[in-house]
């Protein structure tokens, strides 16, 4: 059993189903799509799911989802299938079991019957004699006798590939460049876990090898497992993938990025209603530097990409910058995608059907997230704003009186917020901000916010009317 002859480049993303999508995570998943996309080769799925405990079917489903949802589609995987299957790990252990079997058979593997127990106090030991922590080798020389006494006591053993001492792992790595490790450091690693389930060292790397992976981008806290991994797929005679470790994404705090620190998983980004446009660029540019600094499609983001632009250096999650990303592809959005994208927010509840396409046009350059929209729509729709503190100062400093000129006003301005404005002016003197920054505080409860002129005609003569009183009363008390 061989891997499959393909010339082409082929990435993957290799996730435990063991919790939702995080932006750490899906960076990962995002490198390699764009790596495969911009060269036009293949990204597959794998799931990893050999943590019997800890998967779950709903996880697996969710992050299917996500990776659909933010537009990370791959050419095999589940439901996509393809000749190098199945893709979950927990249905390929007739295929580890082979080359367990071969392994054992020349020697190059063998039981280990160490408790974790023992094994803490060797490792103890030899931190405390500046050593480097490794397997000390205790099961390596068992007599073929000695490990049935074992087995017969019911003893459920590991299985560990056994090192070449004496030797060095070379590969050179695409972000780290050349990468040496001595054998000797390494210490024989298990390949398969007491209750006979595959070790993440072994599988992960035959299954690239089965699978026909040429290119691995990971994190850099799996930099280490490469030379294990080359070591396995060396004495299988299996090809080995170009590996690449990227630096990690730290969270605000400085910590390596998770929902201890304010992650937010995809599920929650899309419920906020974050759209993918963003989280990609977003993502894209947390350990990768682009040419163009603005905001770039999907197919874009992959032609520009490569790897030689991964930097090494951690990379720094900013909400804020997010926040930016956002903002951009809202604006990238026509009025149907905005209405489609605010319709699952409750923008129904409050704006009118006939008014939506109106509505949306009047704050688009004034939200980056659902919630910013229903805010509006309740300021513009609904009963009598809450004042902000600003709006709430602004009234009182009008006066009374010009909030009766402005009811004044009302009855001839009919929907022209310009020629309603400019009629108090006339009666007041005032102009600029003086005359504007109150009305609109009366108006929608705010200092500051989308174009008064579009949404006058929206509060319409009723609403005004009812605001301006209120304003009237709240100024009369100052």
């Amino acid at each position: 059993m061989r891997a499959m002859p393909d010339t082409s480049l082929r990435s993957r993303f290799a996730p435990s189903p063991t919790g939702y999508l995080h932006l750490g995570n899906v960076r990962t998943a995002l490198f390699n799509a764009l790596l495969a996309r911009g060269r036009e080769g293949a990204f597959l799925l794998r799931i990893e799911d050999t943590d019997r405990e800890r998967s779950s079917e709903l996880f697996v489903q969710a992050l299917q989802d996500d990776l659909r949802w933010l537009g990370l589609d791959w050419q095999e995987g589940p439901e996509a299938e393809g000749g190098a299957g199945p893709y979950r790990q927990s249905e390929r252990e007739g295929i580890y079991n082979d080359y367990y079997r071969e392994l054992e058979s020349r020697g190059l593997a063998y039981p280990c019957f160490c408790s974790p127990q023992e094994l803490k106090l060797s490792r103890k030991a030899q931190l405390a004699a500046g050593q480097p922590p490794r397997y000390p080798g205790t099961c390596a020389r068992l007599s073929k006798a000695e490990v049935e006494v074992r087995l017969a006591r019911g003893l459920q053993p590991t299985l560990r590939f056994r090192v070449p001492a004496g030797e060095t792992v070379s590969f050179t790595d695409l972000v780290r460049g050349p990468q040496r490790f001595r054998t000797d450091d390494i210490g024989d690693f298990v390949i398969r876990r007491s209750d006979g389930g595959a070790a993440f060292f072994f599988c992960n790397a035959v299954d690239d090898a089965l699978m026909g992976v040429t290119h691995v981008l990971r994190g850099e806290d799996h930099l280490t497992n490469t030379p294990r991994q080359l070591l396995v797929l060396q004495a299988l005679g299996l090809p080995a993938p170009e590996y690449g470790h990227i630096a990690l994404v730290l969270g605000e705090d400085g910590a390596p990025l998770s929902k201890r620190n304010g992650s937010l998983s995809v599920a929650e980004l899309r419920a906020l209603g974050y759209l993918p446009e963003a989280i990609l660029n977003h993502l894209a540019r947390l350990g990768h530097t682009y040419t163009e600094d603005g905001f770039l499609p999907l197919q874009k983001l992959a032609e520009a990409f490569a790897t030689d632009r991964l930097g090494r250096a951690p990379a720094r999650h900013d909400p804020m910058q997010l926040a930016h990303w956002q903002k951009l592809a809202v604006a990238q959005l026509d009025v149907g995608e905005l209405m489609h994208w605010l319709s699952g927010h409750g923008l129904g509840e409050w704006v009118p059907a006939a008014q939506q396409a109106l509505f949306v046009e009047a704050v688009r350059d004034n939200i980056s997230l659902p919630e910013e929209a229903v805010a509006w729509a309740r300021a513009v729709f609904g009963d009598t704003p809450v004042y902000s503190e600003p709006a709430d100062f602004a009234v009182r400093e009008a006066g009374e009186s010009f909030f009766a000129q402005g009811l004044d006003a009302l009855a001839s301005a009919g929907g022209d917020f310009a020629g309603f404005a400019r009629a108090i002016a006339q009666a007041t003197g005032h102009k600029g901000k003086v005359l504007y920054m109150p009305l609109r505080a009366a108006l929608t409860g705010e200092t500051h916010g989308p174009e008064m002129a579009r949404l006058f005609p929206l509060i319409g003569a009723e609403r005004a009317r009812t605001r301006l009183e209120a304003a009237r009363e709240r100024a009369a008390k100052a």
